[in-house]
């Protein structure tokens, strides 16, 4: 079975999340996408983070009746922060069965070197790209045009979890923004 998996932090979910899961389905050759929760990412300060086990359950509730997306807590019994090539190699050991592909937000391109192993993933993964708004602070040639990154003319979604914790801030409603 070939299936995305889209990494994040979900800090908090919302429906531009929940939007881009649903388009990789449709319109994408991936059968499933797993949203695997981060509990540290090694890019952002965990002291920013909501409760990892509420992020999980926010997470779980915002798919549970999408039948072909699934929640892993995989990177909770890992050593944090998380870097995304353990998380491979213990998933790629655990179920050798299927395919795994990495969904990811245009944004992520430019921070994508200084992943832990980035080359490894790079070379061993197909990534699937999804378009963000996010300005070219350099072109990274050797990624934007490697054979294993494709990227999917999603729709364009202005939202992200950064957004809404600003808002929040500011003390605006965010209920429709929240998956």
């Amino acid at each position: 079975m070939k299936i995305g998996l889209f990494f994040g932090s979900f800090n908090p979910i919302h429906k531009g999340h929940i939007a881009i899961v649903k388009y990789m389905i449709a319109c994408t050759d991936l059968e499933q996408v797993w949203l695997i929760v981060s509990p540290h990412n090694p890019l952002k300060d965990k002291n920013l983070l909501a409760d990892k086990k509420e992020r999980l359950k926010k997470v779980k509730r915002a798919v549970k009746k999408y039948s072909e997306v699934k929640v892993s807590n995989i990177e909770f019994s890992l050593p944090q922060p998380s870097y995304t090539i353990n998380t491979l190699k213990v998933l790629r050991k655990k179920y050798p069965q299927h395919e795994f592909v990495i969904i990811m937000g245009a944004d992520n391109l430019y921070v994508f070197h200084k992943w832990k192993n980035y080359k490894d993933i790079l070379e061993d993964y197909k990534i699937y790209i999804y378009p963000r708004r996010a300005k070219i602070k350099k072109k990274l040639d050797a990624i934007f045009k490697h054979e294993h990154v494709s990227f999917i003319k999603a729709p364009l979604l202005d939202i992200s979890s950064t957004y809404i914790r600003e808002m929040i801030k500011k003390g605006k409603d965010v209920k429709r923004l929240l998956a």
